[in-house]
């Protein structure tokens, strides 16, 4: 591996401008360039905390578990339902990763499964938010404990069954567009790939 300079970074500002839902911060810092000149830039970052999306998979009955909701970041930027379809996701709530997910999974899909396999971690849209997400994917069968799912206090969320197959034709056809999911419904692909 080639050597790395990593640049020094000095944070010289921290303003607070909007704590009504999550954290926004404008930061004011000095960034030294590669040819050692320093910079100041101002940069906001919005901090919502870290979260977890877990992809259910049967692979008896080759099945993935989605989630239909309603974001409303989606309809103000051209999805003119604003409707969905994602893998199950929340936030860590200062939870183990392990943890939240399993919490996240039942009230979401209502299926209780414990074991839960961690396949990677990713900054979701680094340029302006701080989130870390943690992508696990978990099995289960027809045998499978469920409770109802949909959610919990206003959410409202479809619990959706259907062959992976179909899932992944939802990538190309644009029916699926959320960037977590896409992830993990290919990680399984090239997962099954690499296994035959």
């Amino acid at each position: 591996m080639n050597n790395i300079a990593y640049p020094s970074i000095c944070i010289t500002e921290e303003k607070l401008l909007s704590d009504n839902w999550y954290v926004l911060k404008r930061y004011t810092f000095d960034y030294q360039q590669k040819n050692g000149a320093w910079l100041t830039q101002q940069r906001e970052a919005y901090d919502r905390g870290n979260g977890a999306t877990v992809l259910l998979y049967n692979p008896d009955a080759d099945t993935v578990i989605l989630t239909r909701q309603f974001r409303l970041p989606t309809y103000v930027n051209g999805n003119p339902t604003g409707m969905l379809i994602e893998t199950c996701a929340g936030l860590l709530d200062d939870d183990h990763p392990d943890d939240a997910i399993r919490r996240e999974m039942e009230e979401e899909t209502g299926y209780q499964i414990s074991d839960v396999q961690k396949v990677l971690e990713a900054y979701m849209s680094p340029g302006s938010v701080t989130e870390r997400l943690f992508f696990y994917i978990a099995q289960y069968s027809a045998s499978t404990a469920r409770q109802n799912g949909g959610g919990v206090d206003e959410e409202e969320i479809d619990v959706l069954e259907m062959p992976f197959a179909e899932a992944l034709r939802m990538i190309e056809t644009g029916e699926i567009m959320d960037g977590k999911t896409i992830m993990l419904l290919y990680h399984l692909k090239l997962k099954q790939a690499t296994s035959i």
